[in-house]
């Protein structure tokens, strides 16, 4: 997992090289003062804030052992909301009189920059922790995606889909559809049976380790499902066992195969308006890093939003680890709020005071 989040912090980097050179390029902007090291400057504010709430947020047992990190996570909106500010400060104080409006350009290509990457790839990172599955079945179907729609409009690929690209095809279009549909539900099957793969990334503190193990969800439970009557004709059975989460992947599927290659789409429009051709030759025939997630991004951002709206409820293990590092008074008034409400819903008995 650590050898994942390093690639996925890599590629955003690299991602963001790639786009900024761009903007380097195209406003002529190499000579303005200070830029370049702004722009690195606040790629590193941007990702302190993020990654500083991933580990607030997913790990506060383990900061709540180590003294260090406590007063850093206590503090750490406060400490990046001002190392922000010096940023800030450091480009009003940079500003040129004959540049002026180039250096907002600038500014403002930088933010926006830095919301393509890093933040579509801190989602990737929270995908990560609900369970290895909900990265690799949503990248390998984008992935499945590309392959099979130039393998279908290579060889049936007869009307052309959109003027952005006009290598795509309807026929190339379709076929990479009901491919990647067909994919993500067979793969969805193997991986659902592995706890690798479906355990969300949590830390114990009885072994002092991040771990990967739980007892699997109904999510990822075989479950039996009545078949459709023209089916059961077909196959000859009134129902299916499925995980559940075989379901959910067709909606992946489906976002990877109709709306995903609208981050290409736009990606290709981008290009076009500042007249290149690749973000970048960093893979020799294929272009920049960008060039290959483009699509990717908007992925992890649907999954993240599917997640959040039709799969998770309250984490019982998180919703624990932040109660303990609460002060031990803020504890016991928890505890005492909690009582009182299962008292009310008659699930315990109240006390009786001798």
């Amino acid at each position: 997992l650590l050898m994942l989040y390093t690639k996925v912090l890599g590629i955003q980097v690299k991602c963001f090289h790639e786009i900024i050179t761009i903007g380097y390029r195209v406003y002529h902007s190499y000579d303005l003062p200070w830029f370049r090291t702004l722009s690195w400057y606040f790629l590193l504010c941007v990702n302190y804030f993020f990654y500083g709430e991933t580990v607030a947020d997913y790990f506060a047992t383990f900061v709540q052992r180590e003294e260090q990190l406590q007063f850093l996570i206590r503090y750490h909106r406060f400490i990046s909301f001002a190392l922000y500010l010096a940023g800030f400060c450091m480009f009003v104080l940079s500003l040129v009189k004959k540049h002026y409006r180039l250096q907002f350009y600038m500014f403002a290509w930088t933010h926006v920059t830095l919301l393509i990457t890093v933040t579509q790839s801190h989602l990737v990172i929270q995908n990560l922790f609900e369970g290895m599955i909900w990265f690799l079945v949503p990248i390998s179907s984008v992935i499945c995606n590309d392959i099979t729609a130039y393998l279908f409009g290579f060889f049936f690929g007869r009307t052309p889909l959109i003027k952005l690209s006009p290598k795509k095809t309807w026929e190339g279009f379709i076929g990479g559809f009901f491919s990647t549909v067909v994919f993500g539900f067979i793969a969805a099957y193997v991986l659902s049976k592995y706890q690798y793969f479906v355990c969300p990334v949590e830390y114990r503190s009885d072994v002092n380790s991040f771990v990967t193990e739980c007892e699997p969800t109904e999510l990822f439970q075989l479950q039996s499902y009545s078949l459709p009557p023209f089916l059961q004709a077909v196959l000859r059975q009134e129902t299916v066992s499925l995980y559940p989460f075989q379901i959910h992947s067709i909606a992946l599927s489906t976002f990877a195969s109709l709306i995903g290659p609208f981050g290409g789409f736009f990606a290709s429009g981008f290009k076009r308006a500042f007249k290149i051709k690749d973000f970048a030759n960093t893979i020799p025939g294929h272009g920049g890093i960008m060039d290959r997630f483009d699509c990717q991004y908007l992925m992890a951002t649907f999954v993240h939003v599917y997640i959040t709206s039709f799969i998770r409820g309250p984490n019982p293990s998180k919703v624990l680890q932040q109660l303990l590092v609460l002060q031990p008074e803020q504890q016991l008034n928890i505890y005492k709020t909690l009582k009182t409400h299962l008292i009310e819903k008659g699930i315990l008995q109240p006390t009786l005071k001798v």
